[in-house]
């Protein structure tokens, strides 16, 4: 089995908890303040603040996201690193020093920092929930996702836990606990991925023909015959028949063996190469047309990621150095796996994953995932796609509420210049290190099929249980870190954006707190809610719509009210309204979102293409340019009269 019980990282895994947990009370003395719950009192210091930035940033989306789009697909899973670490060099010289100078506690009070307008304070209080509820939803889906197969218990218990846990911190100590979580969590995620690093080197590349059978070469007639090696060859009937597959009676008692056909080149000749496949869900799920499970008569899916040649037709490597790791995968064989889905009468499905025989080189280059296609041309949409989704990652890292806030905990705008510099670093150094570990995973030998996210800790699985158990519960710690984040952003456009700047309720800095704290509740419940409902839908979706939103409704006004004196408070209200609500009808009418959540026919999507930033992060600087002049002209007319 790929997940065995490992009694190991439970017991870590609840030490990480405990001691969390712990250190919120502890913190929790020094929060009674609003000044304390929301930006734990600008003290923090500088080089803290830059490893809680990356402990902030590094989301379970990307560490196990990167990491598994690597795995799978090679270097365009990189792309995505590439994308989040440019866009914090908008936070560094635009960003930094005018958020700590204009704002305290949060995002609306840097954009209405020359206005006292309730129209603005309403707009980014609005951003920031809308933001980061989209954020906060991939965070509780990949938490549930993370502890079922490490610790057995369902996806809901996983949701709550992580929502229990996060609620608690926020509460208990705000800003002061969240910053210490995240930056022991950045701390810890940084080291024990460069112990894994230096592990998966020292074991270098071995190459492994045995765990998958291939038949072969054989006449391309063959599949249409009655046997194969001796072997049954099951009719193909109820959609099979329109598919590159050939189903053979299985060795065991249970099920058939599925292969997939392959052409060799110049000749009339075929390979059938092992493929696998999963049909049903839940107690129902069927693998290779037998019960899924242990026992008698059942089937489980086999552990993927292998070479299948190295250079010199060498059987392993040994240790390798940094350089000589890709020098060496670039002359290799990978065995990639890609998948397809088999559709019958009854509307049910089959999803059939087959291999992919690929060049070390390839897997090295850009454009082999489907979302990169435009990167070596394609259709024109696929080309302004991948330029959209760069776009998005830029801009959104400058943009994203939770991230903004952080700039409120240090004393000084040189102070947040530093940390802004430390976080880049910090996380620029883990990207590089999710390239050696996603690298890693593919030849690891011990991948889940169905998903990929799961990665590195099963990379760290095959080295070590001890570094198994690490891994997994810092994985943990990391949806902690940034939940808690976006939880207090959350809360703080609550408290002190709608209720205090909109509806003019007044409060004093302890009723403040009281009210943020239940609003971290309220939140916290319908992230819960959110995570066990869409524990389906493809997180990287949400992500993508978090980063586009972001930056079509947060970048533009803060931008042009650094570097425009004509900027109006009707143009920003007017800018962040405007790029919300076009990305989001952007994306809820996008051919991915047909597909991935509708269930509907891509090719019936309105939105020619699926990432909005392209259209939407111009539209909203438009949108402040010309509301801001018609309204100066405005009020320059009532001067006058």
């Amino acid at each position: 089995m790929i997940y065995d019980p490992a009694p190991m990282a439970i017991v870590i895994f609840i030490l990480f908890v405990v001691g969390t947990v712990a250190l919120s009370f502890y913190l929790g003395r020094r929060a009674k303040s609003s000044e304390g719950y929301f930006a734990a009192h600008g003290q923090i210091p500088w080089a803290v603040n830059g490893v809680a930035f990356a402990g902030d940033y590094l989301s379970a989306a990307s560490f196990l996201g990167i990491c598994g789009m690597i795995a799978a697909y090679g270097y365009d899973g990189f792309l995505y690193s590439i994308g989040f670490l440019a866009g914090w060099v908008v936070a560094l010289f635009v960003i930094a020093e005018p958020m700590k100078r204009l704002g305290r506690f949060t995002f609306a009070d840097a954009l209405d920092a020359q206005f006292d307008s309730r129209g603005i304070k309403a707009a980014a209080g609005i951003s920031t929930l809308l933001v980061s509820i989209f954020y906060l939803i991939p965070q509780m889906v990949g938490a549930g996702s993370l502890i079922q197969p490490l610790l057995g218990y369902p996806h809901w218990v996983g949701v709550v836990l992580v929502g229990a846990v996060v609620i608690t911190i926020v509460v208990t100590a705000g800003m002061v606990s969240t910053t210490w979580v995240q930056f022991l969590k950045g701390s810890l995620l940084v080291i024990f991925s460069t112990v894994l690093v230096f592990a998966v080197l020292k074991n270098g590349f071995t190459v492994d023909n045995d765990a998958f059978q291939t038949i072969g070469p054989i006449d391309a007639e063959a599949p249409e015959g009655v046997e194969i090696e001796g072997r049954s060859v099951i009719r193909p009937t109820d959609g099979w028949e329109d598919h590159p597959f050939v189903r053979l009676a299985s060795v065991r008692s249970a099920g058939y063996d599925v292969f997939h056909i392959e052409e060799v080149p110049d000749s009339n000749q075929i390979l059938l190469r092992q493929a696998q496949s999963v049909s049903g869900s839940g107690d129902a799920k069927m693998i290779d047309g037998a019960p899924s499970g242990v026992g008698e008569g059942e089937k489980q899916l086999k552990p993927i990621g292998s070479l299948s040649r190295l250079p010199g037709d060498q059987s392993s490597t040994g240790s390798l150095g940094l350089i000589s790791f890709f020098n060496t995968l670039s002359e290799s064989e990978v065995r990639l796996w890609r998948n397809t889905t088999i559709r019958h009468s009854d509307d049910s499905t089959t999803t059939v994953y087959y291999q992919k025989m690929t060049e070390g080189n390839r897997v090295l280059r850009p454009g082999e995932h489907p979302k990169f296609a435009g990167i070596r041309g394609g259709k024109l949409t696929d080309r302004l796609d991948f330029l959209s989704l760069m776009l998005a990652l830029f801009c959104g890292t400058a943009s994203l509420p939770h991230i903004l806030i952080r700039y409120y905990t240090v004393k000084d705008e040189s102070a947040a210049r530093k940390s802004t510099i430390v976080g880049i670093a910090t996380i620029g150094f883990f990207y590089v290190l999710t390239l050696y570990l996603g690298l890693g995973a593919m030849v690891s030998g011990s991948l889940d099929l169905t998903d990929t996210n799961m990665s590195a800790p099963l990379l760290a699985r095959s080295i070590s249980p001890l570094l198994f158990a690490i891994i997994s519960a810092i994985a943990f710690t990391t949806v902690l870190g940034t939940v808690s984040g976006l939880i207090l952003a959350s809360s703080g456009a609550v408290a002190h954006d709608l209720l205090g700047g909109v509806f003019g309720v007044k409060l004093s800095g302890q009723k403040q707190v009281r009210v943020a704290k239940i609003a971290a509740v309220v939140v916290g419940a319908i992230a819960i809610v959110l995570g066990i409902l869409f524990k389906e839908l493809n997180v990287g979706y949400l992500v993508g719509w978090a980063f586009s939103i972001a930056a079509s409704a947060n970048l533009p006004a803060l931008v042009m009210l650094l570097f425009w004196k004509g900027t109006t408070r009707q143009g920003i209200t007017a800018s962040v309204l405007v790029g919300m609500f076009s990305s989001l009808g952007w994306i809820l009418l996008s051919a991915d979102t047909f597909k991935s959540v509708y269930g509907l026919d891509p090719a019936d999507a309105i939105a020619p293409f699926s990432q909005p930033g392209i259209v939407t992060i111009p539209l909203a600087f438009v949108t402040l340019i010309v509301v801001s002049l018609m309204t100066a002209k405005s009020r320059s007319l009532q001067s006058s009269s």
